[in-house]
């Protein structure tokens, strides 16, 4: 377990769990539970609106960008506005945050997946044969950016990835190896208690203050969701509805 866009590019492994519970792969669960692909998507600024030109996609604009429009119909960044909308198939989802480090990660070679409160044990369901197999697993908490741009710690983060490695571990016939910081994430997630501990900590308050109490009480919803995103090429699909891989070929006759 390492911490945002530096910690995911120090660890290789070949699964990488990002995880940004207030709001980026919270926002993610909720727009596969409803069918929406959805494109992460690195800045938000007209690129952003390029990009989702370019794939026939609707654009998430932020929170407060959302409340000042008129119409009834809009999509932003905010779980709760995605738990309404209808007729979207296509989502460009700009995050600086979590879509820079599931970049990063995918870059690294790593196959990436969204993990949150909603859908943690589902991630750690869908990782557990591959960790069983050999695979190794490193888990990201994104955090926040202070105004330096330097990394903000987010304990809510901390927790996702703890709910994810105590399932992950709990879910293995045989033990496996976690390093330090995971066993920490693990001790951090067992001393939580949602949904007060996360309607308490900055995130919580800060988006409370803001008039967003719903998107933090649809992210303190623990294992409510089996949608396990994943990013295949530009975009986070669920792994549990698509085809599974074809069989290895063997070759006959010559080396193996």
């Amino acid at each position: 377990m390492e911490w945002g866009p530096t910690g995911a590019a120090a660890v290789p492994a070949d699964y990488a769990v990002v995880v940004d519970v207030l709001s980026f792969t919270t926002t993610l669960s909720v727009a596969l539970e409803r069918g929406i692909e959805v494109f992460p998507f690195r800045w938000r600024d007209s690129r952003a609106a390029e990009h989702a030109v370019r794939h026939g996609a609707t654009l998430a604009v932020g929170r407060f960008e959302a409340m000042s429009r008129g119409d009834a119909r809009h999509v932003s960044l905010s779980p709760a506005s995605l738990a309404e909308v209808q007729g979207i198939e296509r989502l460009v989802l700009p995050s600086p945050n979590g879509s820079t480090i599931a970049f990063a990660l995918a870059e690294s070679g790593a196959q990436v997946v969204g993990a949150c409160l909603r859908n943690a044990g589902a991630v750690a369901r869908w990782l557990a044969p591959r960790v069983a197999d050999g695979a190794s697993v490193v888990v990201v908490p994104a955090g926040e950016r202070w105004y330096d741009d330097t990394l903000r710690p987010a304990v809510e983060d901390l927790w996702g990835a703890g709910a994810v490695i105590a399932d992950l571990l709990d879910g293995l016939e045989s033990p496996a190896s976690a390093s330090p910081e995971a066993r920490m994430a693990v001790a951090a997630w067992h001393g939580a208690v949602l949904p007060v501990d996360l309607l308490n900590c900055a995130g919580g308050i800060e988006l409370a203050d803001a008039g967003f109490i719903a998107d933090v009480e649809i992210s303190a919803r623990l294992d409510v969701s089996e949608v396990v995103p994943v990013l295949v090429g530009e975009s986070f699909r669920d792994a549990t509805a698509l085809p599974p891989p074809g069989p290895r070929l063997r070759r006959v006759g010559g080396p193996t």
